[in-house]
């Protein structure tokens, strides 16, 4: 006797894999990986910490995580392109056949991104364009732009970012390192060392990043 409906039972219990069968076969594999009946999802946590994805084969649940022990971000790490392939090996290596997974059944409510509400909507239809607005963008200084390494009383001068778009906190990092976090100030400063070259990232909360190459002379 269960004491769960069917439609939650789906939605929650290994054997659902909460996808109708339907979906994974529509579901694009990560680079260089064979596609297959194998429904997955990926992850990237705020300022590329973690990725991650989990995947369900009628059969089997894998979980896989990338990361730094230490939390450290990594720019660039992404589920999709890091944790995903990793994923797919780990069911090829597996010696079983993919199961049938099961067909979702009636009162489980299977929605598409462009049939829920406008401010839930993650994810633009194709050729619409992102609010101009809204995108992360470093207008001064210019990338490949050469600073003057100017001093007073013997400090370095910080160098101003102004930074444009984006969703607050932001994160500076200078050649990887992280020099300001979670911070809603703007303009954005940082100190440099000496002269050389300096690679300069500002990341948002949603992961998205602009990153500018600056000579310090």
């Amino acid at each position: 006797m269960s004491l769960v409906p069917a439609k939650t039972d789906f939605v929650i219990v290994p054997y659902g894999g909460a996808m109708d069968s339907r979906y994974p076969l529509g579901t694009p594999p990560p680079e260089n990986a064979a596609g297959g009946r194998i429904a997955y999802k990926t992850g990237t946590s705020y300022g590329y910490r973690d990725a991650w994805a989990i995947g369900f084969d009628g059969g089997r649940t894998i979980g896989v995580w990338v990361g730094r022990p230490d939390g450290a971000p990594v720019l660039g790490l992404t589920g999709r392109s890091a944790a995903a392939p990793i994923l797919f090996d780990a069911f090829t290596r597996t010696a079983e056949r993919p199961q049938m997974i099961a067909h979702a059944p009636a009162g489980v409510l299977l929605a598409s991104n462009a049939r829920l509400p406008p401010p839930l909507r993650h994810f633009r239809a194709a050729g619409v364009a992102a609010e101009p607005e809204r995108t992360l963008r470093i207008m001064y200084p210019p990338n490949g732009a050469q600073i003057e390494f100017a001093t007073t009383d013997g400090k370095p001068d910080p160098v101003v970012l102004k930074v444009t778009g984006g969703v607050e906190p932001l994160i500076l990092l200078v050649n990887g390192v992280p020099v300001a976090t979670e911070t809603s100030r703007r303009p954005l400063l940082f100190t440099p060392d000496g002269p050389g070259f300096v690679r300069v990232t500002v990341m948002d909360a949603n992961g998205a990043a602009e990153s500018i190459l600056l000579r310090i002379q």
